[in-house]
């Protein structure tokens, strides 16, 4: 009881009310009906008196209420309108303030049910009926009954107003009843009440367990069922008639008002189950068995029509049902919804399809009973697959939809005109012909069929038309397109809802797996398996239905709206799909937008091979196919581009409309958002992208990101352009957040779309698709803090399509590979790189790995990353030095100069900036890298750079020595360690050598290999390194190690460099590259390599030079010393000069090694002390081609550091002199060998003859000797003096080649020696001045050096043969100019000066050792005059007159000191032989057999006569005075010679040329003063002697006198003639002849001259007195002088006894 109703006021209101009620109806009575007027006026007294008894005024007046009520009731029972209007508002203001009893109520009732039987005031019936019932609990049972019946008959009365209050107020009444029944459960809540008696079977029975108001209502919705089965009531009593639809409509109200009453109460269920469900069944029945058209008019059963209120109400009913009670009616339900579904049948009248899909559509907005539906029926065996054949019903019936427009069909097949085609543009409307006004309606198309599209309800609620059509009687017309779109909204729904639905729940799942392991760490999360698999069955149910469903639409849609909602269901679906692990619908889906993005029929094979396996599914509902639709491709759409479709095969262009557009957002939207389940599908969505974007034109730009590839038109198109690649990067971007497992996916999916890339891309050149590549690359980036995870399949592929042969698609892998590599190394890596070598090491592996692919373009790209690399990370490679070292080195001689030259910046990057911070073991890589540059063919200037490089490295070496050697020394103590423990032994070149040694011997080695390159350049820059290296750093090597340094590294660089020297080849090398003029000491390859063995050779011996003491200590030095020996012997005797001629010098240089002088105040006092030549570094090799050295501390201290301990002071003098004199012996032999070998003459014919060594050569070679002399002198013996004869010899007799004789041969006015003739001389004249100041032992010698020089001045007339070789000789000096030019190949020597010089060095000699014994033995002074002989005789026919002066003056000095010596030993018979010798030597000489030559001028004859004068002066003075000491035989040839040259004119044969030769007459005037003088000297020791004097003299008296007579004879017979010169001459020196013969006979002892000599001469004088008449005055005055003696003849004679003969 409410308080307004209770209050005082109110009750004092009420009370004052009820009285005015009571008045007013007394005084209407009063006349008409009395009673009623009593009854009233009583009431009044009543109240009163219940007013003043009562405190509680209102329970009183309920107490009497029957007696309060009576008056009025009376009051109705008038029928009287007025009185009875009055009346019921009394009656209603009692009970609205609740003071009526239930017998009151009783009798209330009685009397409206009166009033209603009669038809009095019907609508104030009904209304207080409502407010009897709605303001008290009061009436029940019958009472209540009787109530309810008399408003159903209300109901049904004429009065249409009447009948619809009716229709609210049963209504109202049967709500009221209802909520009576729940207040008083609420009131009985928490009550335990016996449990209910087991139910029978009828109603009755089962109601006496509920409590009255639940009683009242079970009896009124038993009853509302058996009215609607059209039953008789069992406690309605008093129905007279009820409509079926009425029926219906209540129940609905209550079964959807009060669901708790029948979930909670059996007796309800019960009644729902027995009596609802059968009605309902029972009811559908015509609609099931109808088929449109089936029945006609003629039909017998025409009630079996469907009705439309019937029908659609009973969908109402069970929507209800299945809404509230599924639970309780799980098997009715599934009847339910197996008609719901037949009633979508095409077949059914499409009012009640209409219906029915809005039955549908409000289960679709229940995802939970859907969920129930999937559980119950989908889930259990031997069930209808329930909710599947709702989802399939609707994908039928919208086919349907399209597919059969039925005769009864009210859609019309309709095309659009061409001005209206839907004008759809992404971002604007109209465009086109169509005005910019006109927006078109939504809707399907598809295949000429025209659906449109309405708004139905809000997304996500049921809002019904047609099942809230309760007032239509007939069918509706159902417009075009309602069913459609209620059908596509349901299917949207229903996506939604499930979709919400299971991920809410996943959601929540996730939630509490996480909190789980918070609290649990150890143990495994288990979720619930049942939750997952209905949700897998609700997925796996539908999906086929609702793709079928959604990719027909989406292939219809024409509206941008529409296709965006199909295109999110498609996407809701996939995403739950992927996330759920339902790999088969999830790229079913996938599929589906795939091919929506793409151009119709777009052939795909990714895609095509998936469809196929779903379109092979046809999925059957009760006997409809349901046929995946292939697309239609007939819709309008606006083209947005038009591009090539992407296939090995070219083809005609393709279309892309905006619905393609839209699509292809979807799925970049799919990719971006859902990434993480798309699994396997990425494949799907990246081909379809990767098409997509070929077609657009899109090229991959810097980091992958993709960019219009060509111009694009229009404003919209560059927008459209614009987002699509903004949201392709953030596909990729996104990435970062999918797990480990997804982002693998992902990048398998890219890999295989690049394979299939790649083999579309093989054999033609055309433009490959670089989506996949692009796209790898733009994942890696972003993926970077995890890329360990993806490095390995990422970089892999990368590699591979580095190696394709398209070069476009080649550049990408290497672009996007190198990008990675270098993005890699400079993210910021947690822990950082310098921490995680292994990390570290993996990402440059893949660079490493790009040095196997051979394609140029890609080693580009491999080395200007590595450049990068080095200039951005090149601090902090540490470990990965290795491989970065490796890539650089990776050099092959077919990359090309450019490659080579990118590579070769990275090394010098390296050597310049980075050698001190990488790990000291990368030194020796680094040293490789820069020898293999040098190796390399292509570049020679990279090569000869990187020997420079080379250089600067070591220099690094020497500068950081200490610190090298302590990190390579922890670092082999590691090595070792592991070594020993693996138990093998530490493998690296050079072992046993210490770790920096052996970095030095690394770099040495390199430099050696170097030394023999092919190229002249290289091998002469890298030998000029290596020497320098050594003689600059050498000293930082412990002295073991130049053991490895000498053998391993020198000799075996000298080995090679010989080998390839001797067989290189001789073929003359064409000036190169057209403009490089070779010059042709340089144009074969052998005069190239003998450059290289020249240098080396040198650098070699500079080496054992500079470093002898140390090289010394080794054990070995001797056996060294040989090897080098034996290098410069092989060098020297090759057949060419320069190589000769420089082993010479090394040899020189070898050979100057001087001992240090110890002097203890020396500076380099300690250094002496311990055998290191004070200056260890030769000043010009100190600094190489590098910078210059940098001496960062003494070289003491570093001697000491590094050798001190090995090196000993130098052993005591007289083994160190031992070991030298060994050394030197070793010279010695090599020396000898050279010489004999090189001066050796050719023994063969002079054809085939290769080689004569040059001058140079052979003067270097002679002039060794003395050097070398000097330390073998001690031991020298006769043997090794022949031996140097004969070299010195041969040396001597080697030609030379005519175009060097130019610069050779002295020109022909002077007269000098050639170098090597010096030489020979300079030898000889150490030799003779060392025999000179030794010992006795060694004068032997002196013969052997006389018949040396000897032999030398025979060359003046004898030049020495070379062999069987043919030469010209260059003769006297004024024919030389001539001879230069001859045509001979080989020229001898002008020997001239050169013999005359030995001829000097002879008299010399001579001088110094006449008296030596062994010069005497030998008859050293016999062969001197032998030698001279030769000279002597020829005379004028030798090649030069200075010849046989200087032999003269020679012989004459030879004998002013030889004939003492000579008559000194006369007796020992030593000289015997030498008289003759000597008598032959004047006789050649004096009467020699050559003439002089015509242009001799008179003062050279004169001069030359003056030379035989001397002669013959020399042989009055030293010889004939000692006539007693000299053999007989000899004087007897002197005299004879003597006469001879007195009376030489006067030959008897003369003949014309000899009296061509001039008159000696100052000669024969000496000889014959001479001859006169020993013939009448009275010292004749012989009568012999004087004999020949006298017979000599009678001869030239005879021939006087022919000579005279017969120019007597001539002159008288010439009469005027003059006779001729020569005669006239003759007869002049004839008359000189006689008057010199009579100053001698006037000078001799009278008693000397034979008498017979007097008669000749006395018998002369008649002749000449005879000569008088001659005419020349010449004569004449000769005569005169012959006759002036005579006067001493003029004397009386004397008596012929005085005479002593008879």
């Amino acid at each position: 009881m409410s308080m307004s109703t209770s209050s005082p006021e109110a009750v004092k209101k009420l009370l004052e009310n009820m009285q005015t009620d009571l008045r007013s109806l007394s005084m209407e009575c009063k006349k008409k009906f009395p009673p009623v007027k009593e009854a009233a006026e009583s009431g009044i007294v009543k109240i009163k008196t219940i007013a003043a008894r009562n405190t509680d005024i209102l329970a009183a007046l309920k107490e009497n209420s029957s007696e309060v009520v009576q008056p009025f009731l009376m009051g109705c029972g008038t029928k009287e309108p007025k009185i009875t209007q009055l009346c019921l508002a009394a009656i209603q203001r009692l009970m609205s303030h609740e003071v009526v009893s239930e017998a009151a109520a009783g009798n209330i009732i009685n009397m409206l049910w009166q009033l209603m039987e009669n038809g009095l005031e019907e609508l104030k019936l009904l209304q207080t009926v409502l407010v009897l019932l709605t303001t008290n609990t009061v009436v029940h049972d019958e009472v209540l009954s009787k109530a309810i019946v008399l408003c159903f008959r209300l109901h049904f009365t004429k009065d249409n107003i009447t009948n619809n209050t009716a229709a609210a107020t049963v209504r109202q009444v049967v709500t009221v009843v209802f909520e009576r029944m729940v207040a008083e459960d609420e009131r009985f809540k928490g009550i335990v009440e016996q449990p209910p008696p087991v139910q029978g079977n009828t109603n009755r029975r089962s109601v006496s367990t509920l409590r009255p108001s639940a009683k009242d209502a079970y009896m009124l919705f038993q009853d509302l069922c058996q009215l609607v089965n059209a039953d008789a009531p069992y406690w309605l009593v008093g129905m007279t008639e009820m409509t079926r639809t009425f029926g219906l409509e209540l129940l609905e109200s209550v079964l959807n008002d009060f669901p708790g009453v029948f979930l909670q109460h059996q007796e309800f269920s019960f009644l729902l189950k027995e009596r609802v469900c059968p009605l309902v069944i029972k009811l559908f029945s015509p609609n099931i068995k109808f088929r449109q058209g089936s029945s006609s008019a003629a039909s017998p059963a025409p009630v079996e029509k469907p009705y439309f209120p019937i029908c659609m109400r009973l969908l109402r009913v069970v929507s209800v049902l299945i809404k509230h009670f599924y639970s309780l009616l799980v098997t009715e339900c599934e009847i339910f919804l197996s008609l719901l579904v037949k009633f979508l049948d095409g077949e059914k009248p499409q009012w009640l399809r209409a219906v029915a899909v809005e039955s549908v559509h409000r289960l679709c907005v229940q995802p939970h009973l859907l969920r129930s539906f999937c559980q119950s029926y989908d889930m259990k065996q031997h069930s209808t697959k329930v909710f599947r054949d709702i989802v399939n019903a609707l994908g039928s019936f919208i086919q349907s939809l399209f597919i059969v427009p039925n005769a009864g069909n009210i859609y019309c097949t309709y095309t659009p005109l061409p001005h209206s085609s839907p004008a759809f543009v992404v971002g604007g409307s109209g465009t086109g012909g169509v005005s910019g006004t006109l927006t078109t309606q939504a809707a399907f198309e598809y295949r000429g069929t025209w659906i449109p599209l309405m708004t139905v309800s809000v997304q996500g609620s049921a809002k019904a038309t047609y099942l809230e059509m309760l007032d239509k009687v007939e069918p509706p017309s159902i417009p075009e397109g309602y069913a459609m779109s209620v059908a596509f909204s349901a299917l949207l729904d229903l996506v939604r809802g499930i979709t919400t639905m299971i991920e809410r729940e996943l959601a929540a799942e996730e939630e509490a797996a996480a909190e789980f392991r918070e609290a649990h760490p150890d143990q495994e999360w288990k979720p619930q398996p049942g939750a997952h698999l209905v949700w897998e069955e609700m997925v796996n149910a539908c999906w086929c239905g609702l793709l079928a469903a959604l990719s027909l639409l989406l292939d219809a849609s024409t509206d941008e709206t529409a296709t965006e909602n199909i295109l999110k269901a498609e996407l809701t679906m996939a995403s739950l799909c992927g996330r759920l692990g339902l790999v088969t619908p999830r790229d079913a889906f996938i599929t589906a937008i795939c091919k929506a993005s793409l151009p119709p029929h777009y052939a795909l094979t990714v895609l095509s091979s998936n469809a196929a396996t779903l379109s092979s599914k046809a999925y059957s509902i009760q006997g409809q196919n349901v046929q995946i639709i292939s697309p239609s491709s007939e819709s309008h759409q606006q083209v947005v581009a038009v591009g090539q479709p992407l296939t090995a095969q070219p083809q005609g262009t393709v279309v892309l409309t905006a619905k393609n557009i839209q699509c292809m957002r979807t799925l970049l939207n799919l990719a971006h958002c859902h990434g993480a389940v798309l699994g396997t599908s990425w494949q799907l969505v990246l081909a379809t992208l990767q098409h997509l974007v070929w077609i657009l034109g899109l090229k991959p730009g810097v980091g992958g990101a993709l960019k219009p590839g060509r111009a694009v038109e229009g404003p919209s198109t560059v927008s459209v352009f614009y987002n699509l690649c903004i949201e392709l990067v953030f596909i990729f971007l996104s990435s970062r957040y999918l797990d480990d497992v997804s982002l693998h996916h992902l990048i398998n999916a890219l890999c295989s779309l690049s394979l299939e890339a790649m083999e579309m891309a093989y054999g033609n050149n055309k433009e490959p698709s670089l989506f996949a590549v692009a796209k790898l690359l733009e994942t890696g980036l972003v993926n970077m803090d995890r890329i360990e995870i993806l490095w390995r399949p990422l970089t892999g592929h990368l590699l591979e399509v580095c190696q394709h042969p398209n070069s476009r698609m080649r550049e990408w892998g290497a672009e996007a590979l190198t990008a990675l590599i270098k993005a890699g190394l400079a993210y910021k890596h947690d822990p950082p790189l310098a921490q995680n070598q292994r990390l570290q090491l993996l990402l440059l592996n893949p660079l490493k790995e790009l040095s196997n692919v051979l394609h140029a373009d890609i080693r580009q790209k491999q080395l200007e990353c590595v450049l990068q690399i080095l200039q951005s990370q090149g601090d902090s490679l540490g470990p990965g030095w290795p491989l970065v070292l490796g890539v650089i080195g990776a050099i092959r001689n077919d990359q090309g100069e450019s490659l080579i030259r990118t590579a070769f910046q990275c090394l010098q990057l390296v050597v310049t900036d980075f050698l001190p911070t990488m790990p000291c073991t990368c030194l020796q890589i680094v040293v490789d890298v820069a020898g293999s540059f040098g190796l390399q063919n292509q570049e020679l200037n990279i090569s000869l750079t990187s020997i420079g490089l080379l250089w600067n490295i070591s220099d690094y070496f020497f500068q950081r020595g200490e610190a090298i050697t302590q990190e390579l020394e922890r670092e082999e103590e590691a090595l070792q360690k592991q070594a020993q423990e693996k138990g093998e032994t530490l493998n690296r070149p050079f072992h046993p050598a210490p770790p920096f040694d052996c970095l030095w011997l690394c770099l040495y080695a390199k430099l050696g290999e170097l030394c023999v390159d092919p190229r002249p350049a290289v091998r002469k820059s890298a030998g000029q390194t290596l020497f320098s290296t050594i003689a600059a750093h050498g000293t930082l090597l412990q002295q073991p190690t130049w053991h490895i340094v000498v053998w391993k590294v020198l000799f075996q660089l000298l080995d090679c460099v010989r080998t390839s020297s001797t067989t290189a080849d001789k073929e003359k090398i064409e000036s190169g590259g057209g403009n490089i003029l070779i010059h042709h000491s340089r144009d074969t390859a052998e005069k190239q390599w003998a450059e290289t063995w020249v240098l080396t050779l040198a650098g070699v011996a500079r080496i054992f030079n500079t470093r002898r003491y140390l090289l010394q200590q080794l054990g070995d030095f001797f056996e060294a010393w040989e090897v080098l020996l034996n290098h410069i012997q092989s060098a020297a005797l090759s057949k060419n000069n320069e190589v000769s001629l420089a082993a010479l010098k090394s040899f020189q240089e070898i050979l100057q090694i001087v001992t240090p002088v110890k002097d203890s105040d020396k500076a380099g006092d300690a250094l002496a002390a311990m055998g290191v030549p004070p200056v260890l570094i030769d000043p010009l090799s100190a600094s190489g081609p590098g910078r210059p050295l940098v001496r960062s501390d003494s070289l003491l201290e570093r001697l000491t550091r590094y050798n001190g301990a090995e090196l000993q002071a130098p052993p005591p003098g007289e083994e160190s002199a031992l070991e030298d004199s060994a050394l030197w012996w070793s010279a010695w032999n090599t020396w000898y060998r050279m010489g004999t070998d090189s001066t050796r003459p050719p023994t063969g014919p002079t054809e085939k003859l290769s080689f004569i060594p040059s001058q140079p050569f052979l003067t270097a070679l002679i002039q060794i000797f003395p050097a070398l002399y000097q330390h073998i002198k001690a031991n020298f013996s006769m043997e090794d003096l022949k031996k140097l004869g004969v070299i010195l010899h041969g040396a001597v007799s080697v030609p030379i080649s005519s175009d060097a004789s130019p610069f050779i041969l002295p020109s022909y006015t002077e007269a000098v020696l050639t170098n090597l003739q010096e030489a020979v001389l300079t030898a000889l004249d150490v030799l003779q001045k060392a025999i000179c100041v030794g010992t006795e032992n060694l004068q032997v010698m002196y013969p052997a050096i006389f018949e040396q020089l000897l032999l030398f001045v025979e060359f003046s007339c004898k030049p020495p043969q070379y062999g069987r070789m043919e030469t010209k000789h260059v003769a006297n000096a004024k024919y030389n100019q001539i001879q230069l030019f001859a045509p001979a190949e080989w020229v001898a020597l002008n020997y001239v000066p050169f013999a005359e010089r030995s001829l000097e060095v002879v008299v010399d000699l001579y001088h110094k050792t006449a008296c030596h014994k062994a010069v005497i033995n030998e008859k050293v002074l016999q062969n001197i005059i032998k030698t001279l002989r030769m000279p002597l005789s020829l005379k004028y026919a030798c090649p030069s007159e200075s010849t046989w002066k200087l032999a003269v003056s020679s012989l004459l000095k030879v004998l002013s000191i030889g004939l003492p010596v000579a008559r000194q030993h006369a007796s020992s018979g030593k000289f015997d032989t030498m008289w003759p010798e000597l008598a032959n030597a004047f006789e050649d000489f004096l009467f020699t057999k050559s003439t002089p030559p015509d242009n001799l001028s008179i003062q050279e004859f004169q001069k030359n006569e003056a030379i035989d004068v001397e002669v013959v002066q020399l042989i009055s003075t030293e010889i004939l005075p000692f006539a007693n000491f000299i053999p007989k035989d000899f004087v007897g040839q002197i005299m004879a010679m003597l006469n001879k040259g007195s009376i030489h004119s006067q030959s008897p044969s003369f003949t014309e040329a000899e009296i061509d030769v001039r008159m000696r007459e100052e000669f024969s005037k000496v000889c014959f003063e001479t001859l006169l003088q020993f013939s009448f000297s009275n010292k004749v020791s012989t009568p012999q002697e004087g004999y020949i004097s006298r017979m000599a003299l009678s001869v030239l008296l005879k021939r006087s006198q022919d000579v005279l007579r017969r120019y007597v004879e001539d002159e008288r017979l010439s009469g005027r003639c003059p006779l001729p010169r020569q005669q006239v001459t003759e007869i002049i020196f004839v008359l000189k002849a006689i008057s010199t013969l009579m100053d001698s006979l006037k000078k001799t002892q009278p008693e000397n001259v034979d008498g017979n000599t007097w008669a000749q001469v006395i018998a002369l004088y008649p002749t000449l007195v005879e000569c008088i008449t001659c005419s020349s005055s010449e004569v004449s005055s000769a005569l005169k002088e012959a006759l002036g003696p005579f006067k001493d003849f003029m004397q009386p004679p004397v008596s012929k006894v005085q005479n002593g003969e008879s």
